[in-house]
C-alpha cells in the first residue's frame, strides 16, 4: 500500500500553511514527538480530521478516522472531505470495508454519502456496511436519489455496478456487538450528546490492540465501561477558557454556549475518565475550538496532563498511531 510518511505528512501540511500566510499552526507542534504505529503491527489508527464542529478549519480537518487491520479499513465518521484525507493518508477508497457513524450532527456525516460515491468512481468494487443511527437507511436512499444522474450516467459510460447494490446500510439503537469479522469485534455504547440520540461510541478489538471512540459525548458512565482496560482511547475534547471567543463569533450565542457545555467533555474531564476506564494512551480528538492557532498542542497538554497519567497524544490531523 502507498503511503506517506508522517515527516512527508508534515512538509505537505507545513507547506500548505505556508501558502495561507498562517503564522503558526497547532496540528504541527511537536512534531518530531509525532507518535506512528509499530513495525508489523496488523492495527493502525489514523487520524484523518480532527477539528470539532460543523465549518470547515484551515488548521484542521472534519472528523474522522480509520482503524486498518492487515488492508481492511474500517472507517469511523465521515466529515466534510474525508475522502481527500484518506488519499492525503495512503489510504485506497476501494479498501473500505465498513463505515460507522456516531451521530448525525453535519460535522461527522457530511460526507458520508460522498464517500462511498467518490470510492464507487475510484475503485470499490465489493459490498460496503454501514452502520450508526436511525436515518441511515432513509439517508441512504436520498442520497443515491440525488446523484442518480452522475450515478446512471457512469454506469451506462463507463461500465460500473449499481452503486445502491453495494451499500448496505444497518441501522442501530441501543448498544452491545455491533458486527465482528476475522480481524475485528466492534462493540457500541450509548453516550450523551443531547439533543442527539441515540449517539454512539465505538470499540474496536483487534488481534494486537483494543481502540475506543467516544464520538460526541459528555461525561459518559456508558462509555468509561465501553473503554475499560483499553490500549487506546481517542476522546473529543473542549478547552473552556477559549469557548468565549468561538461564541463570540456566532449570531446564537447563548445557545450555543449552551448546547456545548451540555454535551461535550472538557479537558478535566476527559483525563479524569481516561484515568477512571484505565486505559493506557488517550488521544485528544475532535478539539472544541478547533480552529484557533492560539490553541497549540502544549497548551492543550498543559489542560489534561494534571488529570491522567498514562501516555497522551495531542491528536493532529493524518497522524498515525
Amino acid at each position: 500500500m502507498d503511503r506517506f510518511t508522517d515527516r512527508t505528512r508534515r512538509r505537505l501540511l507545513g507547506a500548505s500553511v505556508a501558502a495561507l500566510g498562517l503564522s503558526a499552526l497547532p496540528a504541527l507542534a511537536a512534531a518530531d514527538a509525532t507518535p506512528v504505529s509499530k513495525p508489523g503491527a496488523r492495527t493502525r489508527l489514523i487520524l484523518l480530521g480532527t477539528a470539532g464542529g460543523p465549518t470547515p478549519k484551515a488548521l484542521r480537518a472534519a472528523p474522522a478516522s480509520a482503524v486498518v487491520v492487515d488492508d481492511a479499513i474500517y472507517l469511523i465518521d465521515c466529515g466534510n472531505g474525508v475522502a481527500r484525507q484518506m488519499a492525503l493518508a495512503g489510504l485506497s477508497l476501494g479498501a473500505i470495508g465498513n463505515v460507522f457513524l456516531t451521530h448525525h450532527h453535519s460535522d461527522h456525516n457530511a460526507d458520508y454519502g460522498n464517500l462511498l460515491w467518490l470510492a464507487w468512481a475510484a475503485d470499490l468494487r465489493h459490498r460496503v456496511d454501514t452502520w450508526g443511527p436511525p436515518p441511515l437507511k432513509r439517508m441512504t436512499r436520498q442520497f443515491l436519489r440525488l446523484n442518480d444522474t452522475d450515478i446512471r450516467t457512469r454506469i451506462a459510460d463507463e461500465g460500473r455496478p449499481e452503486l445502491a447494490s453495494l451499500i448496505r446500510p444497518h441501522e442501530l439503537r441501543a448498544g452491545g456487538e455491533v458486527m465482528r469479522d476475522e480481524r475485528v469485534r466492534v462493540t457500541a455504547a450509548v453516550v450523551d450528546h443531547p439533543p442527539m440520540h441515540p449517539a454512539f461510541a465505538y470499540r474496536f478489538d483487534t488481534p494486537d490492540r483494543s481502540i475506543v471512540f467516544s464520538g460526541d459525548t459528555r461525561p459518559s458512565a456508558a462509555l468509561i465501561e465501553l473503554a475499560r482496560g483499553a490500549d487506546v482511547l481517542v476522546h473529543e475534547v473542549m478547552y473552556l477558557p477559549a469557548l468565549e471567543k468561538l461564541i463570540a463569533s456566532e449570531a446564537q450565542a447563548a445557545r450555543l454556549r449552551q448546547h456545548l457545555l451540555d454535551s461535550h467533555t472538557t479537558t478535566e474531564q476527559v483525563g479524569k475518565l481516561a484515568s477512571e476506564a484505565g486505559v493506557k494512551t488517550l488521544v485528544l480528538n475532535h478539539f472544541v475550538p478547533g480552529g484557533d492557532p492560539a490553541l497549540t498542542d502544549e497548551v492543550w497538554r498543559a489542560a489534561v496532563a494534571p488529570h491522567f497519567k498514562g501516555e497522551l497524544v495531542i491528536g493532529r490531523d493524518l497522524m498515525e498511531l
